[in-house]
């Protein structure tokens, strides 16, 4: 995921870029948004984060991925609805609202600034998701991280119900920055803004089926957040190990790259590895700083075999990446982000899913 950053002046603060998709990340002062961007966006180790200074201005990050993508960080201490702001304009061009709330702090103030923000946001901008992040749940036991959301989202639906607003979906994720959490939750809402999801997910159904993959992910390398994965569902511990392998995959990549290498893009990045459990674990580049990672369980033996079978996989996955292609190049032909009628991905005679071959083939 290439990135930058900036940071913007209060007369900078509604510039949003209509060709990106943007996040707007919100919450009260320390309660960790700075934090998040920094482990998720910039690889920073978390421990790292305790020296972060509270942010004082408006901040943007911009990233390419399979789609563009800002983040904007709104420090907690300014009020946004004052008249030198132009707040309708800010909150009509976000995707998502995504509010931290700080859980091992008294949150009473966090829920009422929220409800009020929630309130606004929705008449400007209907189709916005509101996400809500329980944030710094690490330090709580697991009875009183399930008694802190549900006394969360009863508090907020018990607002929004006096507001009149008991029809807005809001999504709630118990994250911290120790661990996976805070990268599952981003995966889950940078993917409500992905237009192609349905063709992406159909396409990895396919591959799954046709090759032997218990499940995939498409990683963005550098953030760990998945961008789309297969329809069977994510267990957690899958994640954390596909997601270890891209670190090990990248770190031996660093240790050996050449000087006339800049990094992830220069050439096709691929890695085999077979787990203590005998199930293999694959890795290899896409487009635009992703990469492909499944895990493979096969009852073949023998060295033989297994190549055999890792052509196979290879043969499909290199199918998927024109897909993939395919679907990116629609995306950036068709400014609203809609695949045309005229996609391979609809004319199923062209469809590069039919150039699939099974395991059992071989």
């Amino acid at each position: 995921m290439e990135h930058s950053s900036s940071s913007n002046t209060t007369s900078e603060l509604t510039t949003a870029d209509d060709s990106k998709a943007t996040i707007l990340l919100m919450g009260l002062r320390r309660c960790g948004k700075s934090s998040i961007c920094k482990v998720v966006f910039h690889s920073m180790q978390p421990l790292d984060t305790l020296y972060l200074e509270s942010t004082s201005k408006p901040t943007t990050e911009h990233f390419s991925t399979l789609i563009d993508l800002s983040v904007m960080e709104l420090p907690g201490q300014l009020n946004y609805f004052e008249p030198n702001y132009d707040s309708e304009r800010l909150f009509q061009n976000v995707g998502a609202l995504v509010y931290v709330i700080d859980s091992q702090d008294e949150y009473l103030n966090a829920l009422a600034n929220l409800s009020m923000i929630i309130e606004y946001a929705y008449k400007v901008n209907p189709k916005i998701n509101i996400e809500v992040l329980i944030h710094k749940v690490d330090g709580l036991s697991e009875d009183f991280k399930l008694d802190t959301q549900r006394d969360i989202m009863q508090r907020i639906g018990d607002e929004l119900l006096d507001l009149g607003l008991e029809g807005v979906s809001i999504s709630f994720y118990l994250t911290s920055i120790f661990d996976h959490t805070i990268y599952e939750a981003f995966s889950r809402i940078v993917q409500k803004l992905i237009v192609e999801l349905p063709f992406l997910e159909n396409m990895l159904d396919n591959l799954v089926q046709q090759s032997n993959i218990e499940k995939c992910f498409l990683f963005d390398v550098n953030s760990k957040i998945y961008v789309s994965t297969d329809s069977s569902p994510v267990d957690i511990q899958t994640y954390e190990v596909c997601a270890e392998f891209v670190d090990v995959i990248l770190d031996l990549e660093n240790l050996y790259k050449s000087t006339e290498t800049t990094g992830f893009m220069d050439k096709e990045m691929m890695g085999v590895s077979k787990l203590n459990n005998g199930v293999y674990i694959y890795l290899k580049q896409m487009i635009r700083g992703l990469a492909l990672v499944g895990l493979i369980r096969t009852n073949t033996t023998g060295n033989n075999n297994n190549n055999n079978f890792l052509a196979v996989i290879d043969y499909n996955v290199d199918i998927f990446k024109k897909g993939l292609q395919e679907i990116w190049a629609h995306t950036r032909l068709n400014k609203q982000n809609q695949i045309s009628t005229s996609s391979t991905f609809v004319d199923n005679t062209n469809d590069p899913r039919h150039n699939l071959i099974t395991s059992s083939n071989i």
